[in-house]
């Protein structure tokens, strides 16, 4: 994956949203600290859930994000193969700005990246079983089976690409 293939920068929707795509050593200093601020933000200060957010992932992931001028509002990262799992994976999917569409929005630009990088024909997520008929409406189904992950309830997904009209 060359550069061109991973840095994208492109306005969606209608609200004027931009959309941004960087690998790890692309990102800069102040993207980086604001994509962990909105991820911890959610991720540990509202849910009240204090777990270990920087896994050593992060290195290995295009990191997809939404933008509303300066502010990022929505944020997910998009791994290869055997990072996570046997599948291409897209993880830490969070938006500040719910049921408004940018979370749809938002994943749908990291199942493309996921397909564009990646070459991705079939993608895994673990969603909080909360959110699963979000990423149902998305495509994606749920896997057998429900586990505790940080004292949260999750489930395993699969969306195949060919199915959610990527390939």
């Amino acid at each position: 994956m060359n550069q061109a293939e991973s840095e994208k920068r492109k306005v969606i929707g209608t609200g004027g949203l931009v959309c941004v795509r960087k690998r790890f050593d692309e990102l800069t200093t102040k993207e980086l600290y604001a994509l962990l601020r909105l991820r911890i933000a959610v991720f540990v200060v509202e849910q009240n859930c204090p777990y270990q957010d920087l896994d050593d992932r992060d290195q290995a992931a295009i990191h997809v994000w939404l933008q509303d001028g300066e502010e990022i509002v929505a944020v997910l990262r998009v791994m290869d193969r055997g990072v996570e799992s046997a599948d291409v994976s897209i993880g830490r999917v969070i938006s500040n700005r719910r049921h408004q569409g940018v979370g749809s929005l938002l994943l749908q630009e990291g199942i493309r990246a996921a397909v564009e990088c990646f070459g991705a024909d079939r993608i895994y997520l673990e969603a909080q079983t909360a959110a699963r008929p979000f990423y149902e409406r998305q495509g994606f189904r749920a896997l057998p089976g429900e586990f505790e992950m940080d004292g949260i309830p999750h489930v395993r997904m699969v969306c195949d690409c060919r199915e959610c009209g990527f390939l």
